[in-house]
């Protein structure tokens, strides 16, 4: 019930007000049963108008922070998050990744529409970058179709690093459903889910228009830490394999 109150009375005017959300290819996601919903990722903002343009239910996947906060603050974080059709994921080391993909699994077994940012985070500058394998993986273990859908104009509602909202046009834009059947049976080869994963990623860049970078944002934005703040990039950090994030 508060999904659908969040979505309709407390926060869906104002994210129209706001964005004034263009939708094109609706037409494309199913009314019924399991499928990946594979977008590009500007802005926090994405998580809210996606779903606002789709009658049905999205379930994100998130990290797991956004859930453990701690007073009336970390309360509100952790109603809100979940009101918003969040799951938490813990990703801080390789364990923690393959149970997100098991959580990712059951919610398509249970013939829900999984929302993914299969760039793994959000854009650092505006721009399309490289894939990770974990949204292949689950695509063809599960055999659900992949729906391309490219967010434009979020960053500029929602610009990153700042916490106030601004108006401006968002448009949320559906691709055909992308099956890879063909593939049957080859879960778990590394070189079959990168053909997958950068067949979407191309997409992507076909309906967002956006300029494609062959990086990881990640590896881009802990470059940009690590110079900000050379001390703390000297202490080792948790590897988690590029198949099991995303």
């Amino acid at each position: 019930m508060w999904y659908w109150l969040f979505k309709y009375v407390f926060m869906g005017p104002l994210l129209t007000l706001l964005g004034r959300p263009k939708v094109e290819g609706l037409e494309h996601v199913p009314s019924n049963g399991a499928a990946i919903l594979a977008s590009n990722h500007l802005a926090v903002a994405d998580s809210f108008y996606l779903p606002l343009t789709v009658r049905r239910r999205i379930t994100f996947l998130a990290k797991a922070e956004y859930f453990t906060g701690t007073g009336l603050k970390g309360w509100f974080q952790r109603w809100f998050y979940t009101v918003a059709g969040q799951v938490p994921i813990d990703r801080t080391d390789a364990d923690s990744a393959q149970s997100a993909l098991t959580t990712a699994a059951r919610i398509l077994d249970q013939g829900k529409l999984l929302g993914m940012y299969p760039e793994g985070t959000r854009s650092p500058d505006g721009r399309l970058y490289k894939g990770k394998t974990g949204l292949a993986r689950l695509a063809l273990e599960s055999g659900v179709p992949v729906i391309p859908v490219a967010m434009i104009g979020t960053d500029v509602v929602n610009p990153p690093g700042s916490k106030m909202w601004r108006f401006g046009q968002v448009t949320v834009r559906f691709g055909k459903p992308m099956d890879f059947s063909r593939f049957e049976g080859l879960a778990g080869n590394r070189f079959i889910e990168r053909a997958v994963i950068d067949e979407v990623i191309y997409e992507l860049m076909q309906l967002s228009g956006q300029e494609y970078v062959d990086l990881y944002a990640a590896s881009l934005k802990n470059d940009a830490a690590a110079e900000a703040n050379p001390a703390a990039a000297q202490q080792p950090a948790a590897r988690i394999p590029e198949s099991a994030a995303g």
